[in-house]
């Protein structure tokens, strides 16, 4: 379903687990910052409204999107980090730059979460200009940054009901 559709900031909060212990690291990306600013603050607090502690969300920046990846496996490879929201914006221009970075980024934020069993979530719009970025970082389809934290928090919950309860 696509944004236009649905609403990013919308979604079941049901059965969400506590969080309150739980240590986040979140990436921006600081090209398009007009953007990855406001996917921050979405990101930031949805998460303090559903009950992480504001110690425990740790800010790192990264110059654009490519640079999420190798951030998210530092991140993630911090024992005190139970998930990373990586957050960032490629938008379409005139070159097919875009296909190759949201590609690797995509790849490589997948493997470092396989590589780390550590929730690393995909909050990078691919939109194609400006506008449809803004319309999806608190804009009229909502925050993606909304989206990628209440990911983060419901895979951390998945985590603890397949390990029996217990977060490993």
């Amino acid at each position: 379903m696509s944004s236009a559709d649905k609403n990013l900031s919308v979604f079941n909060t049901n059965d969400l687990p506590d969080i309150s212990d739980k240590k986040f690291g979140i990436l921006v990306a600081e090209w398009n910052s007009e953007v990855t600013e406001k996917l921050f603050e979405g990101a930031y607090n949805t998460l303090l409204q559903h009950g992480a502690r504001e110690k425990n969300i740790e800010r790192g920046n990264v110059p654009g999107s490519f640079e999420l990846t190798l951030g998210s496996q530092w991140f993630a490879g911090r024992e005190d980090i139970d998930a990373v929201i990586a957050l960032g914006v490629v938008i379409q221009g005139e070159t097919k730059h875009n296909d190759y970075i949201n590609h690797a980024v995509a790849h490589g934020l997948t493997n470092v979460g396989i590589k780390t069993g550590k929730p690393v979530i995909f909050g990078v719009l691919t939109p194609n200009n400006m506008e449809q970025a803004l319309d999806r970082a608190g804009g009229v389809h909502g925050n993606k940054g909304d989206e990628a934290a209440m990911t983060a928090i419901k895979m951390l919950g998945l985590k603890k009901n397949i390990s029996g309860g217990f977060f490993f």
